[in-house]
């Protein structure tokens, strides 16, 4: 299959050269792992606080959960394999408590992978993601690991007059509908729409959208208070302190475009008003910008 072709991911069409990009991120040759001063030492493991991390794999690796005092150690697929079984189980259960991401359920996936390699990885019901076991299942497993809780997105269904009069007033909400960043929030990859500020930002029209503050943008561009359906609403979510944790765009007739974060992986997509709705964290107030 040629870098071309293209596999459903959350009903967006993804093409193989991404996908390979992906398998990168999820499953890179040499990853860190993260682990107290104390158990490293137990482990024999020597940490390097030097090396940086991408953005795409501070998302991969969901750092905003990890503690900053953890000592981060770095290990190829190799020298991973080599450890002793017992400190590699010890290893991987200290990834789950400490908030590591890509730290898989081996029986989730022991319908696509060897169950017997999986489990024999770590600590049998826990294993981390290496390319030998990604890029045999390319087109399977990355699409999978991309849409798990995640909504698909249904720009398909959404009537050519909504996307006409949503035109008017976001000239480049249909062309981003539907689509992944090239990278994350932060990265030399992409300085368009990677999280979901940009997104609206970007649906207005606004090109390099990832360096315009949204704040500013959203006093320069839009008055407070709009009725529910008017295309051009923007909707944003702020917490108690009056900080902005998430943003939208109305388009018309029931339909939101939005990111569902600032990860390679996430869509840019469009939902139902009641999809988004459902997905907001409680204790958040929502509130509407009508575009000047």
């Amino acid at each position: 299959m040629t870098d071309t072709a293209t596999v459903q991911v959350l009903g967006i069409d993804v093409n193989r050269a991404l996908l390979r990009r992906w398998a990168g991120w999820l499953a890179p040759s040499c990853q860190p792992f993260f682990l107290t001063a104390a158990e490293a030492g137990r482990l024999g493991l020597t940490p390097d606080p030097v090396r940086e991390r991408s953005p795409e794999l501070r998302d991969t690796y969901e750092e905003w959960n990890v503690a900053d005092e953890l000592a981060v150690v770095w290990l190829d697929e190799r020298d991973f394999h080599a450890l002793p079984r017992d400190t590699r189980a010890e290893l991987v259960r200290a990834q789950v408590r400490h908030g590591r991401g890509a730290v898989a359920t081996v029986d989730v996936w022991t319908d696509l992978l060897d169950a017997r390699v999986v489990r024999e990885q770590g600590d049998g019901s826990r294993f981390v993601w290496w390319p030998s076991l990604v890029e045999p299942h390319l087109d399977d497993l990355l699409p999978r690991w991309v849409s798990e809780n995640q909504l698909p997105c249904k720009r398909r269904s959404v009537p050519e007059e909504v996307w006409r009069a949503a035109a008017v007033i976001l000239p480049g909400a249909r062309a981003l509908s539907g689509t992944f960043a090239r990278g994350s929030r932060g990265s030399t990859l992409d300085s368009g729409a990677t999280n979901c500020f940009a997104t609206v930002i970007a649906a207005t029209g606004v090109r390099d959208a990832a360096d315009k503050p949204f704040e500013a943008w959203l006093c320069a561009r839009c008055t407070a208070g709009e009725t529910e359906d008017v295309p051009g609403t923007v909707l944003v979510w702020r917490n108690t302190e009056g900080t902005a944790t998430h943003a939208a765009v109305i388009l018309g007739g029931g339909w939101v475009l939005h990111k569902p974060g600032q990860e390679w992986y996430t869509p840019r997509q469009v939902l139902t008003a009641t999809d988004l709705d459902d997905l907001a964290p409680p204790g958040l107030t929502l509130h509407r910008h009508s575009l000047l």
